[in-house]
């Protein structure tokens, strides 16, 4: 019975995230013509703040019941499940149309920070002295998107839209449900998912570098099949990018702190899942800063890697 009752509720997340991620994307959208702020901004802001919630819910939690490298698994796990599973399935299948100006203050911090918290963690451990220079990347990323949308509503400031009071209620509803929806339906498929992997026998390292990874990762691959559909690429893309700046540079600090001021880092994350997290960072990123331009073939090769990765995993568990 107990099992049954597992597989029902790893259903009705599956079901949350779905819904959830359709009315999320509808509610954003709604914002960003309404506000007349780009809709990769606001993909870099509201909706990646919300995204994130699962990561820094099971980070948190894992840092204060002392399993850091749970902690530290799922965030930079998360970072790199966003980059060469989600992100790549964006430009595999459609290529959104973004400008240089647009990707290129956001992809520069997402590599900054990647590349920070590498170096901060050398010694093998991450201290929340150290982690100032990653919340100066956070501090950074949270001006310039002040700083694009202001611009933006005061070019487009002779267009005004016009909503009723019932269009607003329903989209802040639609936006609140949404977002409630992914976050508590990406929470049911974790923790029942690997109830189901535990119960089929699967090893528990390896749960905790894949499922819970991709698993907390699940609001943004929703966003993003969502915003396929719909056909609002350049919000994803601004989600993922303002998802993983967030990952790195505000949950691990704050994992830090909770761990009592000093996060251990394992030599598997410093010599294999960091410097991985970066490489196809700069993979996503920097092609298109000098074409201007996403190509197909970024995608295919960062699923190919990211599949790689997965695979050495399960193979060798003791890496």
């Amino acid at each position: 019975m107990e099992q049954i009752l597992v597989w029902i509720l790893f259903a009705v997340g599956l079901v949350l995230i779905i819904k959830g991620g359709d009315y999320f994307v509808d509610a954003a959208s709604w914002i960003a013509e309404t506000l007349h702020i780009p809709k990769f901004i606001i993909g870099a802001t509201i909706v990646s703040l919300a995204t994130t919630l699962p990561e820094l819910l099971v980070s948190l939690i894992a840092a204060a019941e002392g399993s850091v490298d749970m902690a530290v698994g799922n965030a930079v796990g998360s970072v790199t499940a966003n980059i060469g599973l989600i992100f790549a399935i964006l430009l595999a299948a459609a290529p959104p149309l973004i400008t240089r100006k647009q990707l290129a203050p956001k992809g520069i911090l997402m590599l900054a920070a990647a590349a920070l918290l590498w170096v901060l963690s050398l010694n093998g451990s991450l201290t929340v002295l150290a982690s100032l220079g990653l919340l100066v990347i956070f501090a950074l990323f949270i001006w310039e998107n002040i700083a694009s949308g202001k611009k933006e509503m005061q070019d487009s400031a002779a267009e005004k839209v016009h909503n009723d009071k019932k269009t607003v209620i329903v989209n802040i509803v639609k936006f609140v449900l949404g977002a409630a929806g992914i976050v508590i339906g990406a929470r049911l498929l974790v923790d029942n998912g690997t109830a189901i992997a535990v119960s089929l026998g699967v090893e528990q390292r390896i749960i905790s570098l894949t499922m819970v990874a991709i698993g907390t990762s699940l609001p943004e691959l929703v966003t993003t099949i969502t915003a396929l559909v719909k056909k609002q690429g350049s919000l994803s893309v601004g989600n993922i990018l303002g998802a993983n700046i967030i990952d790195m540079t505000l949950i691990l600090p704050l994992c830090a702190v909770i761990s009592g001021g000093s996060l251990p880092i394992s030599a598997t994350s410093l010599s294999l899942d960091m410097p991985l997290c970066l490489g196809i960072g700069l993979l996503a990123v920097l092609p298109t800063l000098i074409s201007g331009k996403f190509r197909r073939w970024q995608g295919i090769v960062m699923l190919v890697i990211y599949a790689a990765y997965i695979v050495l995993l399960a193979v060798n568990p003791a890496l």
